[in-house]
């Protein structure tokens, strides 16, 4: 009994561990991930298990264009386990919803099978209504949200698993500043969304320092022979909060201290700025005293600049002279004759 146990559970986490397409797994690296989690097993048996056993009751294909032998479910195949409920359901539509904004089309279709077995599920409960739910819910993106740009599938399969697997990646890289295309061996660290770009934090090689590559301008990509290199003490939340992505202008934070309109303070009531924030009504008169202690980024001051005549800065005084400047500046474009 139990040999016959250790065998199931071996073959239901194979089952986890084949992606679909386009995804592929090789043997070696299946292997590899299986003695991770406790079951050894020769290279033999293991392709025995796929080709004689497995394959004859999934849809488990096997790509033999290279060795080793790369092993994928079909793109359609669909496994419940355990099944799926209704409240998943609608949680699956409205993330789909929000995700198809803010990510490159290719990773929100990594999770598209989840997705359709959401919808489904939900189109198949037309007796109750439930059908009509996902036609009812909506996930909308605070501010504008620009499309996403354009990600290969292949660059973002590649990455991903390098970046999983540990390994260092040969790319061709259009750099935005030179214009110009560069062959570079990489060592991914992190990936990071933000808005409507996805960035790699990776080593270049030959040197130490963290760098950013927009994943849409990386135009080829293959698994590098090049050993792959850790950044010491590298830690991506730290990274973000250092200001990487936030333009940081100061190591410390500020205290941001503005009067407010009514609209603008029940905004913040509901979604505030800071866990430090406080308002106020002012005396005579109808606006709001906002103090926050917030990063002293233009990530913040875009912000405020988007709040308009809304927003009266009072500190800190360079972000007041910077608004000040911003608003002269704007409104000396409109006073141009055309």
């Amino acid at each position: 009994m139990s040999d016959f146990r250790d065998t199931l559970f071996r073959y239901l986490t194979m089952l986890q561990l084949i992606p679909r397409s386009p995804g592929r797994i090789s043997t070696t690296a299946l292997k590899e991930k299986l003695e991770d989690r406790g079951f050894h097993i020769d290279t033999r048996s293991l392709q025995r298990d796929l080709r004689d056993r497995l394959s004859l009751h999934f849809p488990l294909i096997c790509d033999d264009s290279q060795k080793p032998y790369r092993w994928f479910f079909d793109r359609d195949f669909q496994c419940h386990l355990p099944a799926l409920d209704v409240p998943s359901a609608l949680t699956l539509v409205l993330a789909e919803e929000y995700l198809s904004g803010l990510l490159p089309p290719v990773v929100v279709g990594q999770l598209s099978p989840h997705f359709s077995d959401a919808r489904r599920l939900l189109d198949d409960l037309s007796n109750n209504g439930l059908s009509q739910w996902a036609r009812k819910v909506r996930a909308i993106p605070n501010g504008k949200a620009l499309i996403p740009a354009v990600l290969a599938e292949t660059t973002w399969q590649t990455v991903a698993q390098a970046l999983l697997e540990q390994k260092s990646i040969d790319v061709t890289y259009l750099s935005r500043t030179a214009e110009t295309e560069k062959n570079l061996t990489l060592h991914p660290q992190g990936i990071v969304s933000r808005h409507s770009v996805t960035y790699l934090l990776a080593l270049v090689e030959g040197f130490d320092d963290l760098r950013q590559f927009a994943l849409h301008r990386v135009k080829q990509v293959a698994v590098s022979d090049v050993s792959w290199q850790v950044k010491d003490g590298f830690d991506i939340d730290t990274y973000i909060k250092s200001g990487a992505f936030g333009y940081l202008q100061g190591p410390d934070d500020v205290t941001l201290e503005a009067e407010i309109a009514h609209p603008v303070a029940w905004l913040l009531q509901e979604t505030p700025l800071a866990k430090t924030q406080k308002i106020v009504p002012l005396a005579e008169s109808e606006a709001y005293y906002l103090t926050a202690i917030v990063p002293n980024d233009q990530q913040t001051l875009w912000w405020l600049m988007g709040m308009g005549a809304n927003v009266k800065v009072i500190a800190p005084v360079s972000w007041r002279e910077a608004l000040k400047n911003n608003a002269e500046q704007v409104l000396a474009h409109y006073r141009e004759k055309v």
